[in-house]
């Protein structure tokens, strides 16, 4: 059963999510060669706390960190640590945030220093993906024309989504009905509906979409050693359309 959301609770996970967009952009100004994903993941932890919110991710089925930092063909899942980001790496940072009984999740893919031409636009497809996304999720659409709408455009840039991870719905728990996988043919799935809040999230690899993980138990890797990206979104559904809950105005 998808839960539907009225708007005092869609109200709610907006403040949420509006921490996880805080923290995301302050890390984004710390983010540069020489870095440790641990002091990342510190700065996270202490900006969430001061907003009388928790990190929802430190403790979430024994995962043991605020933040997610998967670096290069890290896909998803990386537990930060004394690594040392440097020029050229991409890392992926994803965040979760609990305030009032209701969750926030987002994420985003940076570059590190320079980056060359063509990881520049891996990211970028790997944005732009989450965006036209974004566009299908609305009222009387299928879950899966959002689907579509990432795999196509991955595919049609030569690189392929990994199959392996998913997006999905969010409110009072941080991973609700539906699951939203980011391959499939469209028209499918269940209709959407106003009062539906997803977290709509694209992993995209520069090679194949197989992936690995390593013996953390949580790390998710590209099977090929290629780079990954990945972005997302809490997204609500409303009779006037849709609202990107962690987007900063």
């Amino acid at each position: 059963m998808i839960p539907l959301k009225n708007k005092l609770e869609v109200d709610k996970l907006r403040n949420s999510c509006k921490i996880a967009a805080e923290t995301l952009m302050l890390l984004k100004g710390l983010v540069k060669p020489g870095i440790t994903t641990y002091e990342l993941n510190k700065a996270a932890e202490q900006f969430i706390l001061a907003q009388n919110a928790k990190p929802s991710f430190k403790g979430y089925m024994g995962f043991p960190s605020a933040l997610c930092t998967s670096v290069n063909d890290e896909v998803v899942h990386g537990i930060p640590s004394n690594r040392q980001l440097k020029e050229g790496d991409i890392v992926s940072l994803d965040v979760g945030t609990w305030q009032d009984g209701f969750y926030g999740d987002m994420a985003i893919t940076l570059p590190v220093g320079d980056i060359k031409p063509e990881v520049k636009k891996l990211l970028d497809v790997t944005q732009k993906a989450l965006y036209l996304g974004i566009e299908q999720a609305k009222v009387g659409k299928r879950i899966s024309d959002i689907s579509w709408a990432i795999q196509s455009i991955a595919e049609k840039e030569g690189y392929s989504v990994v199959r392996a991870f998913v997006g999905h719905g969010i409110g009072r728990r941080l991973h609700e009905e539906p699951k939203i996988p980011n391959y499939g043919l469209p028209g499918r799935g269940e209709k959407i509906k106003a009062g539906m809040v997803l977290a709509i999230e694209p992993m995209i690899n520069m090679g194949g979409s197989p992936v690995r993980i390593l013996a953390d138990q949580w790390t998710a890797v590209t099977g090929d050693g290629s780079l990954s990206a990945h972005f997302e979104h809490t997204v609500a559904i409303t009779h006037d359309g849709n609202q990107i809950l962690t987007k900063i105005e």
